[in-house]
């Protein structure tokens, strides 16, 4: 450790005897007193005295001055040194320094008089440091607990900005007050608010907000299916219309700055019920098919039905539908014979094959059934020919 030269805290010329034997003669008067007298310089620790002694050792001086020495104090010349004329004794008290440097705590003996004095001891780089005590402050012999923060470069990110930011913030929640930014209950923080601020740290803060959405939410109808025999087997009538219903659905949303992360449905209060739809099926059994009458190339005629359906002017309905050629197919290759049947409809009158490929009798005989059971409408355009 250097040792520095000072300007004096005090002076004063002391004339004392060194050692453990008192001078009680001196042989040869004055000129031998002078010749074992020596002046000497005491600088404790800033505060220098002159002083002179009798011969003896620096050991000598301190007792002889009261000062005791510990073994983190430093005497130049050393102890065992003996004094002569004109000698300078420099004593440095050691202070304990507790150190907490970034966090680091350590504990060091220094005897640098100031706070400035021990961080250039230390050869501690404090340049913008936070310092927990002034530089100039004195250190006394009882030591000093020393807080130093130096300054670091991280980044904060918060609310759509990312700012690089130079402090000498202690730990996070600290940085986060130093650069304006506040954490809300439930927000989230990337780092621990009471972590220490270290080198190029990055901390991030994410905006949660919490808040509630209703939906109109619509409710599918159900279908149920009644069975009877007002109907033949195969067929179904729709009895009652299906309506969907509706429903207001209530959601817990969650956002991440802005940005929604969570919609969970939390509740729901009907508003309109639906309807269910209710169709009947057939369970009657259907007649055996009648036989096809004989074969004729009229378009009138054929099968009698009864009921009055024997005379009606099926000859204006085949005229009307296919000019009454009996063998006639649609250009769509659907539609056949005198009265256009679709291959479905001929087979559910009991007819087979396809309807151009019977007779003209039988495709009457089959047309009347139709009628008997659906009526003119099976003709929308032709129907009113009957």
């Amino acid at each position: 450790m250097q040792l520095r030269n000072l300007l004096p805290a005090t002076s004063r010329t002391v004339r004392i005897a060194v050692g453990s034997t008192a001078l009680v003669a001196v042989v040869g008067g004055t000129a031998a007193f002078t010749a074992l007298d020596k002046d000497v310089t005491l600088d404790a620790d800033g505060a220098r005295t002159e002083l002179s002694v009798f011969g003896g050792t620096v050991a000598d001086v301190l007792e002889s001055e009261g000062i005791e020495v510990g073994p983190h104090d430093i005497v130049a010349p050393s102890a065992g040194t003996e004094v002569a004329d004109g000698t300078d004794i420099v004593v440095r008290y050691g202070r304990q320094l507790t150190l907490t440097l970034d966090g680091e705590q350590k504990t060091y003996w220094t005897t640098a008089r100031t706070v400035d004095e021990a961080l250039a001891d230390l050869d501690v780089r404090a340049d913008g440091a936070r310092l927990s005590a002034s530089r100039s402050q004195a250190l006394g012999r009882d030591g000093l607990a020393l807080d130093v923060v130096t300054p670091k470069n991280v980044v904060v990110v918060a609310d759509g900005q990312e700012r690089p930011v130079t402090t000498t913030a202690a730990d996070v929640a600290a940085l986060l007050a130093e650069t304006g930014v506040s954490v809300r209950p439930g927000d989230e923080v990337s780092a621990d608010t009471a972590a220490r601020v270290t080198p190029d740290l990055r901390v991030q803060v994410v905006r949660v907000d919490r808040s509630q959405s209703t939906e109109q939410v619509a409710i599918a109808h159900g279908s149920r299916t009644e069975r009877t025999d007002a109907l033949y087997e195969g067929e179904r009538k729709v009895v009652a219309q299906g309506v969907d219903g509706s429903k207001t659905v209530t959601f817990d949303d969650v956002f991440r700055d802005g940005v929604r992360v969570a919609h969970d449905a939390v509740g729901e209060t009907v508003d309109v019920q639906p309807v269910e739809e209710v169709v009947q099926v057939g369970t009657k059994v259907k007649p055996a098919p009648a036989p096809a009458p004989a074969a004729s190339s009229s378009s009138s005629g054929g099968g009698s039905v009864g009921g009055g359906v024997d005379s009606l002017n099926w000859s204006a309905l085949a005229a009307c539908e296919s000019g009454g050629n009996p063998s006639i197919v649609s250009a769509s290759g659907k539609y056949h014979g005198l009265y256009q049947f679709s291959v479905a409809t001929w087979r559910s009158v009991g007819g087979s094959g396809l309807p151009s490929q019977a007779s003209a009798s039988e495709q009457t005989y089959r047309a009347k059934l139709l009628y008997q059971r659906a009526g003119a409408g099976q003709w929308p355009v032709c129907g009113k020919r009957l």
